[in-house]
């Protein structure tokens, strides 16, 4: 079968763009091919500084003949009909559409061939559709044409054949560039025009006009020489690969290079130095194997192989990082002039959010909230406190400023310097963490309560003004934050009454001084206030009697409105169910399970949720498990049938006198054994003891349901039956909701 190669090439593609536009190339191209019928046997695109090449095998010569029927109207219909569904078809009489009998009579039915095209003519028409339409994300017009690309596009490769022939070129043209089977190598080296005939000589051409077209061989290559010219000279290369994937599409020959710098820059810290060699030369950094530490050493990617072996190149990128890193040595210097505790005045000035106040506002709430967390962690409460004072002060300088992504690292440096504990500098740049799924958590006692306190403030205060994630949108990164706070939780096995504490912080978001006042007097009491609810009044009276007791004095419809803070507290719970189930799905658990869990009232102890979670996994692995669930399953059903059909809940006791047949006598005791049981292993913490007791369920479970009828003609005896149902759901949530459990 033929072979398409194409290659679209241009003035010099931005680096963060070419591997996109490589997919995108890609998929337009052979989903227009799909769409055309010209199924293909492989495709593959690639990306180098100044062009865009792909390669598809297997299309085939031609597309396949279609045959279409198109129905008409009933033999005998209205000539109006008829004659309108001879015009749609493309009939000059009716006696060319066949005549076909259905259920409810006989229709005309036209059937119309229509021939497949040759593949040559259909791409031909493809490709310019494609490159016109082409989604950059930034794109140009230039001179008097039309078309909008990246860059200035000079030539277009565009050849169809099979390999045992010489390939056509496509005939197309796309603003006055005609499709053709020429292309140029590297811009200095070999900047001469050469032929291609296909996608084997292609590349073999393009090596040897010294372009290396793979972007992940270009990056390889990176990779290797710079690590070997590293070793050579008894170093080690600090290895970034989001730098080789930018490098490796700037250059279409590298050739990596070795320069050096003062040694008086070693003074600043080595993330200062990285961040400046990276950010403005594109440059690796290199380290001492022995100590770790960075030396004054170098190495950039070339894009030729200069005549006197790279000495100018490594000369010139010499002297642009002196100059950097001459600025970057003045900022450090300049910040360390300044305590972090002298920058926090400034705080006041600078709006977090509209809706939430200043950043000194929401730094003042992280010190109170840390400083609640850290008995709750094992925590130094003094040094917490301190710490979620200093932790964003390193945002006001100078160095954070130019290289935003140190932040927290340089606090810490900072801090360092200025003489603060161990445990509070760290916190200082840990705070931020896991900032990703690959990132480590703070495992330090005070940097758990600055990053809980971080991430709660800023979840509370967003859920408080409504600014919740939808979609696919998140522009304060919640979830972000909303996963880190449980793989906190998670890793360090912490024991946390989030409830309690997402509530209380919603009092503290709403900046006003006497809501603030009614949550401090409403929080010791929050299990007694949880589950009331009424109207304004009756509600506002109810939490006064409960307030009264404390002895202090608070404005009723400040208690109501405290109150009102309960929703949103188990909403943004909610938001942290969702959270762990993608946590826990990534993890292989099943989401269903977490729901059951949290389907139970006060959930909020996330470890004893995952504990939960991971007891009743194993239990549902087992023979027990499955059946227990079965019959479970069918109780909630047969009660959800009856109780909808009565209009009445079957709650409460079972009365033993009605217990006629051994079977229900053996169940109810059982299931009292097994509730009081499993209620007492759930007291331990003891899941597993739980399950245990629940599993001794399932052969009475088994019984009644074989020779107990459920609705009996007695009407007591009925309705007792159907409360010793309830009684077995019932039993089992001392672990979970098994009504949510799917299967």
């Amino acid at each position: 079968m033929p072979d398409l190669l194409l290659e679209l090439f241009s003035e010099e593609i931005p680096a963060r763009m070419q591997a996109r536009a490589a997919d995108d190339l890609k998929k337009l191209v052979t989903d227009r091919l799909v769409a055309a019928g010209l199924v293909y046997e492989g495709a593959k695109a690639f990306a180098t500084p100044r062009r865009l090449a792909l390669t598809v095998q297997g299309v085939p010569a031609r597309q396949p003949d279609l045959k279409e029927e198109r129905k008409g109207p009933k033999v005998g219909a209205p000539e109006q009909a008829i004659a309108g569904f001879m015009k749609a078809a493309g009939l000059t009489s009716i006696d060319q559409a066949k005549v076909q009998a259905d259920k409810k009579g006989d229709f005309y039915v036209a059937i119309t061939e229509k021939k497949g095209r040759d593949a040559v003519e259909v791409i031909a028409e493809m490709i310019p559709e494609i490159v016109r339409t082409f989604p950059w994300p930034k794109s140009m017009r230039w001179g008097s044409g039309k078309l909008n690309w990246v860059r200035p596009l000079h030539s277009i490769i565009a050849t169809f054949g099979p390999e045992t022939e010489e390939p056509v070129v496509l005939p197309f043209e796309i603003d006055g560039i005609k499709a053709g089977n020429e292309t140029r190598g590297h811009r200095f080296m070999a900047p001469a025009a050469f032929k291609v005939r296909r996608f084997e000589d292609y590349v073999a051409s393009l090596e040897k006009a010294k372009v290396v077209l793979d972007p992940a061989r270009r990056m390889d290559i990176i990779r290797t020489d710079a690590k070997n010219l590293a070793f050579a000279q008894g170093f080690e290369l600090v290895e970034d690969e989001g730098l080789t994937a930018e490098v490796a599409g700037l250059v279409e020959w590298p050739v990596p290079l070795m320069g050096s710098f003062d040694k008086e820059f070693l003074s600043i810290p080595g993330e200062v130095i990285r961040s400046t060699i990276r950010a403005n030369q594109k440059c690796f950094v290199l380290r001492d194997p022995s100590t770790s530490k960075l030396v004054n050493k170098f190495i950039l990617v070339s894009n030729i192989e200069a005549t006197d072996g790279g000495k100018a190149i490594v000369a010139g990128n010499e002297r642009v990082i002196r100059a950097r890193l001459s600025d970057a040595k003045f900022f450090y210097d300049t910040d360390l002039k300044t305590r972090l505790e002298d920058r926090l005045p400034k705080f006041s000035g600078i709006v977090f959010h509209e809706k939430l106040g200043s950043q000194a506002e929401r730094i003042a709430r992280i010190v109170a909230l840390a400083g609640d967390l850290a008995p709750l962690v094992g925590a130094d409460r003094t040094k917490a406190e301190r710490a979620a004072q200093l932790c964003k002060a390193d945002l006001l300088t100078e160095v954070v400023g130019e290289f935003p992504e140190l932040q927290g690292l340089m606090g810490r440096y900072y801090a360092e310097a200025q003489g603060e504990d161990e445990a509070v500098a760290h916190a200082v740049e840990d705070h931020y963490r896991p900032k990703g799924p690959d990132d480590l958590v703070p495992s330090d006692a005070v940097a758990i309560a600055v990053a809980l306190a971080d991430k709660l403030d800023t979840l509370v205060g967003f859920w408080s003004i409504d600014e919740k994630p939808t979609g696919s949108k998140d522009p304060y990164a919640l979830r972000r934050a909303a996963l880190g706070l449980i793989r906190i939780i998670i890793d360090n096995q912490l024991r946390l009454p989030l409830r309690r504490l997402l509530w209380r912080h919603f009092g503290s978001v709403a900046r006003d001084e006497a809501l603030a006042e009614a949550f401090a007097v409403l929080h010791p009491i929050h299990d007694d206030i949880v589950n009331i609810s009424g109207s304004d009044i009756e509600l506002a009276m109810k939490l006064e009697v409960l307030v009264s007791e404390k002895e202090r004095k608070i404005a009723s419809p400040k208690l109501v409105e405290a109150h009102a803070y309960l929703a949103p507290t188990l909403d943004l719970l909610a938001f942290f169910a969702d959270r762990l189930k993608v946590q826990l799905r990534e993890q292989g658990a099943r989401h269903d399970l977490v729901d059951a869990v949290f389907a139970l009232a006060g959930q909020d102890d996330l470890l004893m949720v995952v504990r939960r979670v991971e007891a009743l996994a194993a239990f549902l692995d087992t023979d027990d498990g499955k059946n227990l669930l079965a019959g479970v399953k069918r109780a909630s059903n047969i009660l959800r049938i009856e109780e909808k059909k009565d209009g009445k809940a079957y709650a409460g006791k079972v009365d033993a006198a009605l217990l006629k047949e051994p079977e229900e006598k053996t169940l109810a005791t059982a299931v009292a054994t097994a509730k009081q049981d499993a209620a007492a292993a759930v007291a331990k913490e003891d899941f597993a003891a739980a399950m245990s007791a629940l599993a001794k369920l399932r052969p009475t479970v088994d019984a009644f349901f074989d020779k107990v009828t459920v609705n009996a003609e007695d009407k007591a005896v009925r309705a007792n039956r159907l409360t010793l149902l309830n009684e077995i759901r019932e039993a089992t949530r001392a672990v979970a909701d098994f009504s949510r459990i799917e299967g």
